[in-house]
């Protein structure tokens, strides 16, 4: 009788932050695996710094973390990112002997996971279990929100995080130099979860063809931006939205700068590691086109479980 391969089955530890979990359901899904996602959390504040300490220490319990449930399913891994997931992905993998898989790098505690995903602006230590990739995993699937009736650029507009803050003056410049650059072309922009009600009011002065505000229809058409437009210029504030745009569709990719609070930090790190990799361009006044994508799939069927 011919051989059946059967699916792989993958448990997903989520800490409640969509961030992290769609980059293992995005694992999971360029593996072609099942997965089944259980929401964990520490009972206390304390508690992810008593994890630390413990795993340093090679001792696993569950007490530091609230009741939670894992289906009755015979899994081939644990898949976790974010810090209040890792001590745990390891205690699964312990006590049921399967593999535990980190897409993130887990500072503090011990590298010793079966396989872990490190981006490069972390500059993760070489190591036979850890795997650099430039972005974080993600997948991406247009939905169909947004439809290009020409030759069409895109503007993604995130919000003010701890390192970059959104300076009125130099976005209504970028926003002005866009659209006499792109005249004949239709442009689409929309903001995000985090855009300021500020940024919404001036972007809306633009009369672009499309403008989508989140705060009143939140839907994302980023995906679609990404398989329609020519090019896509996209704020420096979101490692996600950033990492979408290199792993999916033909878009150049432009990243229009941001006011930091640093001149060194992770994400200055990560857009100028890409930039030199010539996944995307750093916009400084002109547009460089480069649209150079990574390929998940190749890198996620290469793992074993």
């Amino acid at each position: 009788m011919e051989n059946i391969r059967l699916k792989k089955k993958v448990l997903i530890l989520s800490d409640g932050r969509m961030g992290h979990l769609n980059q293992s359901v995005a694992f999971a899904n360029y593996m072609g695996a099942e997965y089944h996602i259980v929401q964990v959390a520490f009972r206390t504040r304390w508690a992810k710094g008593v994890a630390v300490v413990l795993d340093n220490l090679h001792f696993y319990t569950n007490t530091l973390y609230r009741p939670y449930k894992i289906p009755d399913v015979l899994y081939d891994a644990v898949v976790s990112a974010g810090s209040s997931t890792y001590y745990l992905t390891k205690l699964i993998g312990k006590k049921y002997g399967i593999k535990s898989i980190v897409m993130m790098l887990p500072k503090g505690y011990r590298y010793d996971f079966d396989l872990i995903f490190a981006q490069t602006h972390d500059m993760p230590p070489k190591r036979e279990n850890i795997i650099e990739i430039p972005v974080n995993f993600s997948h991406v699937e247009p939905k169909g929100i947004y439809m290009a009736d020409k030759t069409s650029v895109g503007i993604i507009i995130g919000g003010d995080n701890k390192v970059f803050t959104f300076s009125m003056e130099t976005l209504e410049m970028q926003l002005e130099w866009i659209k006499k650059s792109y005249k004949d072309y239709e442009v689409a922009l929309t903001t995000s979860p985090r855009t300021s009600v500020e940024v919404e009011k001036l972007v809306q002065k633009y009369g672009f063809e499309y403008i989508l505000v989140y705060s009143d229809d939140p839907v994302n058409p980023i995906a679609d931006f990404l398989e329609q437009c020519e090019t896509v210029f996209i704020t420096a504030d979101s490692t996600s939205m950033i990492s979408e745009a290199i792993s999916y569709g033909k878009a150049n990719v432009v990243i229009l700068p941001l006011e930091s609070s640093k001149k060194e930090n992770k994400f200055t790190r990560f857009i100028s590691s890409l930039q030199k990799q010539g996944y995307l361009h750093i916009f400084d006044g002109t547009v460089k086109y480069k649209n150079r994508k990574i390929n998940f799939v190749n890198i996620a069927t290469k793992v074993h479980i």
